[in-house]
């Protein structure tokens, strides 16, 4: 009798797990930029990366572009299309002084224990009109629904 309660329960636990959308979380968001042969780095530590990223800021006539690595996790069952949204705001120079923008689809697929890292490059024209990009969102979504989000410190809605 015990047994058969617990197994009751057991099923009723994980059918209402099914029951529920997808769920996810933006961990992590290291936005990075690219040297004019499309490296974030020369080496592969760390320290040397994070050396090399102050030079690439301080030095504009060395990019070619900027990559935003996404730490995200997404896991259940995905109601609508699972995508990243990156939102970028930025000012060009010898533009208009209003704020540049740009948003950036890109479609992942769900994860299972572990996070999963994607990537979103912008180079070339992109880069080159976005300008000085002073502020970032990244949204997870699944269809119409948000997931989870991290944002610049600069972001206002």
């Amino acid at each position: 009798m015990v047994r058969a309660f617990a197994v009751i329960i057991l099923g009723l636990l994980l059918s209402a797990e099914g029951v529920k959308g997808a769920t996810g979380k933006v961990s992590k968001v290291l936005p990075q930029f690219l040297d004019l042969q499309g490296r974030n780095a020369l080496s592969p530590s760390l320290f040397d990366r994070d050396a090399y990223q102050v030079i690439l800021r301080d030095h504009p006539e060395k990019r070619s572009g900027i990559i935003y690595n996404i730490d995200f996790k997404a896991k259940g069952p995905v109601t609508g299309e699972l995508k990243l949204i990156l939102e970028l705001r930025g000012i060009a120079p010898g533009k208009d002084p209003l704020p540049q923008r740009m948003v950036v689809h890109q479609k992942v697929k769900p994860t299972h224990w572990f996070g999963r890292w994607a990537e979103i490059k912008i180079t070339g024209e992109d880069f080159v009109n976005m300008g000085e990009i002073n502020a970032w969102r990244v949204s997870l979504w699944d269809g119409d629904n948000l997931l989870s989000e991290q944002k610049s410190f600069l972001w206002v809605d």
